[in-house]
């Protein structure tokens, strides 16, 4: 017996002319509805905490959705949703307006954009790369309502892992408390762990400041979402098309990044900030960067500067500052920051709320597809540019993220075994020895779930 329930959209999907119905229906394609169905899933599991998506879907194999068109716009209609997604019937606004969320950036701004679905990929592609990726990205948060010319400069970007101890997660509360306490408003990835701490810590800083307004922004990707459901604090969403989009979505509207502790994606997104920051064009950027987490995780964060240092440089460990310890610090730290910030966006003219001056070369903007052939090619050398070796380097860990909890990931693991990862001796020693300190800490899968490498490092 089927449970069917209909939606009406909220937000800018409630109101829809004939021509975006059409555009709509349009992009329903088979591949297309299968990520739209699974995006649907994964936010009605909104604050379910596992990151197996293939769980989830068998779990929940009967679930459906379909867009049932009316004159004024379109019904939403869920078949055998998730019972937790409801309240003595009815589904709780958040997850409401996340399906809308779905709608919106799955269906309406793909077509937009041209985006084509690669059914082998289970990924989401624009037609379009090169500068105009920034535009698409600015396009899809100005449709998310994500952007505003009278809000002020107090996003902070929060990453870290998913996969983190109860210590750790209430350090990343704690932080999240002082910023909120300093009105600042929190950007995460949007799921567990580092992602929720920071945004629960700041809900509570802003009750107290009286302040109704907080934002609670998160951006993900189709390929993931599943994996990292939306935690249940999360009151905006925004789901790019791919990581690179998701990456560049962060450091537009970031005016301050803290990075906790985590794993190989939280080692992707300092690569990514630290080859932006490396390149000759951003040299004057003003992003603060801060690494912090517990006192008892100093030897964590002196294992990362000690890597960074040996593959990008001393130049690249000046762009970042380690508090350990110290959650007050790290929101004084940020908040009198904030200030040069709004400065030298004024002085270059750029907005206060994305950054465009900020350049972003293609190599970090092109979609890095991993494949066992893809990863094998990657250009592990010490001898090449350092903005190039950190945007192989993010590659290189985007790719075993890939293969720890993206379902198509992990099938080509299952199929093929186990990433091949080629470089340079000395290069491959350091890697190895980082990413089996991660394995150790448990910082590869939730909840203490046994790990079994998805990658195998190789010296040439």
């Amino acid at each position: 017996m089927n449970n069917t329930f209909q939606l009406n959209p909220v937000g800018w999907v409630s109101q829809l002319s004939q021509l975006e119905l059409t555009l709509l229906e349009q992009s329903t394609t088979d591949d297309l509805y299968q990520i739209f169905r699974n995006c649907c899933l994964a936010v009605l599991n909104s604050g379910v905490e596992q990151d197996d998506a293939d769980a989830l879907f068998e779990k929940y194999k009967d679930f459906e959705v379909k867009l049932v068109r009316r004159e004024r716009g379109v019904k939403i209609e869920l078949i055998n949703p998730p019972e937790t997604a409801f309240v003595d019937g009815k589904l709780i606004a958040g997850a409401h307006e996340h399906i809308c969320s779905v709608l919106r950036d799955m269906l309406y701004m793909s077509s937009k954009h041209g985006a084509e679905f690669d059914s082998r990929k289970h990924r989401i592609h624009t037609t379009f790369e090169g500068s105009i990726t920034s535009h698409v990205v600015f396009d899809m948060m100005r449709h998310a309502n994500a952007l505003g010319t009278a809000e002020p400069a107090d996003m902070i970007v929060c990453w870290g892992g998913h996969s983190i101890v109860q210590e750790e997660y209430k350090y990343t509360k704690e932080v999240g408390y002082q910023l909120g306490l300093r009105a600042m408003n929190i950007c995460t990835g949007c799921g567990p762990g580092a992602m929720k701490g920071p945004m629960k810590g700041a809900a509570i800083g802003h009750a107290k400041q009286r302040i109704k307004t907080g934002r609670y922004l998160g951006i993900t990707e189709p390929s993931i979402i599943a994996a990292e459901p939306p935690n249940a604090i999360v009151n905006e969403l925004i789901i790019m098309p791919d990581i690179e989009k998701r990456l560049e979505a962060f450091v537009r509207i970031a005016h301050g990044i803290v990075i906790f502790p985590g794993g190989v994606g939280t080692a992707e997104e300092l690569l990514y900030i630290l080859g932006l920051l490396l390149e000759d064009k951003n040299k004057e950027q003003v992003i603060p960067l801060v690494l912090t987490g517990p006192e008892s995780r100093k030897d964590y964060f002196d294992a990362i500067d000690a890597f960074i240092g040996s593959t990008l440089g001393k130049e690249a460990q000046q762009k970042y500052k380690i508090i350990v310890g110290n959650p007050e610090h790290v929101a004084s730290e940020l908040n009198k920051s904030l200030n040069m910030v709004k400065e030298y966006r004024k002085n270059s003219g750029d907005s206060y709320n994305f950054n465009w001056t900020l350049d972003i070369p293609l190599d970090f903007q092109v979609p890095f597809i991993p494949t066992h052939d893809s990863m094998k090619e990657l250009n592990l050398s010490l001898e090449q540019p350092i903005s190039s070796l950190a945007a192989n380097l993010r590659k290189c860990f985007s790719g075993i993220v890939a293969g720890n909890v993206k379902s198509e990931g992990i099938e080509q693991i299952t199929q093929n075994g186990p990433f091949e990862i080629h470089g340079d001796a000395s290069l491959m020693k350091k890697m190895d020895i980082m990413l089996s300190s991660f394995a150790d800490q448990g910082r590869m899968k939730l909840n203490g779930a046994p790990y079994k490498p998805c990658y195998k490092v190789i010296s040439r």
